[in-house]
């Protein structure tokens, strides 16, 4: 346990270590809303993973699932806070990450989100409330961008054990770089196939503009 965390937080994580999967889901809601647990929900994921490697994927859920939720509430804090106290909380990065999350949407949300550390990420999560990207779009980057991390360090933990954390750490911008990729060349290739999609009625209709994601 990092010995950077103050006392009530150490107390929160040995509750929580002790719960497992609930106690998975616990850190990593708090870890996206309003605390931070440096690194405490990968180390957390690693050590049940090792403990019960047919759990994995429940586990990896959980982690997911606790922080899509966690990334909701904090971005509905953000859109009753105000674009105020994003400035404030984002200071000299605020008009970037502003234009950044207005112009990118949808894949700029999923790029932030599978950014290694230092990305500030939660400052991404802050202007996606203030300056309102659609909320669908909003969880989807969250929930792709935290099943590809969570199931990928379960998978590590299974196969490296103690050492799948040092893997990432020395490894994570080339982890980064493969996930954006990834994305990239699956979004692409879905609006290709959307748009030579046939449509209803026959060759004789006009082709049909796909809906644009935000």
């Amino acid at each position: 346990m990092p010995s950077s965390l103050s006392g009530w937080k150490q107390k929160v994580v040995a509750f929580a270590s002790g719960l497992g999967a609930p106690g998975l889901f616990l850190i990593s809601f708090l870890d996206s809303s309003v605390l931070t647990f440096p690194i405490i929900n990968d180390l957390l994921l690693i050590e049940l993973s090792m403990e019960r490697p047919a759990r994995m994927p429940l586990y990896a859920f959980m982690a997911s699932l606790g922080s899509l939720l966690g990334c909701v509430v904090l971005y509905f804090i953000a859109r009753k806070g105000g674009e105020a106290i994003f400035h404030k909380k984002a200071g000299k990065h605020g008009h970037a990450i502003r234009h950044w999350v207005e112009r990118n949407g949808f894949v700029g949300m999923l790029i932030a989100a599978l950014l290694p550390p230092p990305t500030p990420f939660k400052f991404f999560v802050l202007a996606a409330g203030v300056f309102e990207v659609p909320l669908f779009s909003y969880t989807s980057a969250i929930t792709i961008a935290r099943l590809f991390r969570y199931f990928g360090i379960g998978y590590l933990a299974i196969r490296y054990g103690a050492d799948a954390l040092p893997y990432l750490v020395h490894h994570k911008l080339q982890v980064a770089v493969i996930a954006i990729s990834v994305v990239i060349v699956s979004y692409v290739l879905s609006r290709l196939l959307l748009r030579h999609r046939p449509q209803p009625g026959g060759a004789n209709q006009p082709p049909q503009v796909p809906p644009s994601i935000p």
